[in-house]
């Protein structure tokens, strides 16, 4: 399918920075005060969820990715939620939502997921915006029910590169399902990783993290541990989960389902990411109404790594202007 529209903009900037305050004064107990927490079933699991915003605005669902959990997408919430009726979620095996007993995460299973929140809730038409794992399953999404999306942002969620594919085909197949068993049974005997306090976890992320506010990798810290029976800490997602699954759908149903989606699509990327730019690897012209953005200074969590040129891109994609918030 032809690219009706692309566009790439490059971000000047020679070192990775954080722009703007995080606006920690926003929440109470790590939720705004206007927000409701709710769980819905889907496949006979428990899933967490928080909305908030006024229900007769447009609906806007952040889908967070891999190892991570829906309090991430706070500050971008509270800068949307007066304009959006706003939701995100805990994928399953993360943050507050039933992990799975076999610890197979299919990305299709957390695609029938999105699709049991859309319908729980009665959504007639919402805008998507994930991140990695959660762009995948946005853009599936998109594709499978076109009619239901009126725009769609994809942070660093196209999955791998052309090249990265072209290498896993040229691997045997019995090669590569040898090497899934062997992770499998690596990952089935993985046990999360055990902190005595949120300071150690928060030492942890900040050494991850270093160039980002402190409130924030706090606020990152606090909202995505759990608490063990014997007091301990643990990051909130199931580490058995981190695999590849060998039952995907093959590279030519996904493209198929991207050459689907109708309604403008926003790719954003990292300069200093590991991801591959889709603008560069031909992966855009799979879309039929996309842009392409390459921020500079930041990597895999761009929305984190330039707030603030995020969210003004952003405001311009969603066809708003005001920046205050």
């Amino acid at each position: 399918m032809a690219l009706s529209h692309l566009v790439v903009t490059r971000q000047i900037g020679k070192a990775r920075h954080v722009t703007g305050v995080f606006v920690h004064a926003l929440y109470v107990g790590s939720m705004m005060s206007s927000e409701t927490c709710f769980t819905f079933n889907s496949q006979r699991m428990t899933l967490s969820a928080v909305k908030g915003g006024q229900p007769d605005h447009p609906a806007l669902i952040l889908v967070h990715g891999g190892r991570d959990q829906k309090r991430s997408w706070d500050q971008l919430a509270a800068h949307l939620i007066s304009r959006f009726h706003v939701i995100r979620y805990d994928l399953r095996g993360h943050g507050e939502s039933d992990w799975v007993s076999d610890g197979e995460y299919a990305v299709m299973d957390h695609v029938f997921d999105l699709a049991s929140l859309i319908d729980h809730l009665q959504i007639r038409q919402v805008t998507l915006i994930g991140h990695s794992l959660g762009g995948n399953i946005a853009l599936r999404y998109g594709g499978l029910f076109p009619g239901k999306i009126e725009r769609l942002v994809a942070i660093e969620g196209l999955g791998p590169s052309p090249k990265m594919l072209a290498e896993r085909l040229a691997e045997p197949a019995h090669e590569r399902l040898q090497n899934w068993i062997e992770q499998r049974r690596s990952m089935s005997q993985r046990q999360p990783r055990r902190m005595i306090s949120t300071d150690e976890a928060h030492k942890r992320m900040r050494a991850a993290f270093p160039h980002l506010p402190v409130e924030l990798t706090m606020h990152l810290t606090r909202t995505g541990l759990r608490q063990n029976q014997d007091g301990t800490m643990s990051w909130a997602y199931d580490p058995a989960g981190m695999g590849r699954s060998p039952s995907d759908i093959p590279h030519d149903a996904l493209v198929d389902l991207w050459q689907r989606i109708s309604c403008p699509v926003w790719l954003v990327y990292g300069a200093d990411s590991w991801a591959s730019n889709p603008a560069e690897d031909g992966r855009a012209a799979n879309f039929s109404c996309a842009e392409v953005t390459e921020f500079k200074a930041a990597g895999h969590w761009v929305h984190h790594d330039q707030f603030d040129n995020f969210r003004m891109h952003l405001d311009q994609f969603l066809g708003h202007t005001d920046h205050t918030g």
